[in-house]
């Protein structure tokens, strides 16, 4: 994926693969022990089946690993995010 700055995908939509609008980026969680990028804390859309997604209050966590590309949208392998 190359680099970027956090400032650069703050706020963008989240997609999943078949372009169902998820949310929008709120802001991203990191492992401290790691440094790695863990979870993106997302703004859920009012249409979105939060039952199948890890939730934080008012947000979702979509794990930073389902991510698939950042362009205009970040887009995410629902597979890879949905709860176990």
């Amino acid at each position: 994926m190359g680099k970027m700055f956090s400032g650069s995908i703050a706020g963008k939509e989240i997609v999943n693969i078949d372009g169902m609008v998820l949310g929008e980026l709120a802001d991203v969680i990191f492992d401290v022990e790691t440094g790695k990028l863990a979870d993106m804390l997302v703004k859920p859309d009012k249409e979105l089946n939060r039952i199948k997604y890890r939730e934080d209050g008012r947000f979702v966590l979509i794990p930073f690993a389902s991510v698939v590309a950042i362009k205009d949208y970040i887009v995410i392998d629902d597979n890879r995010a949905v709860k176990p």
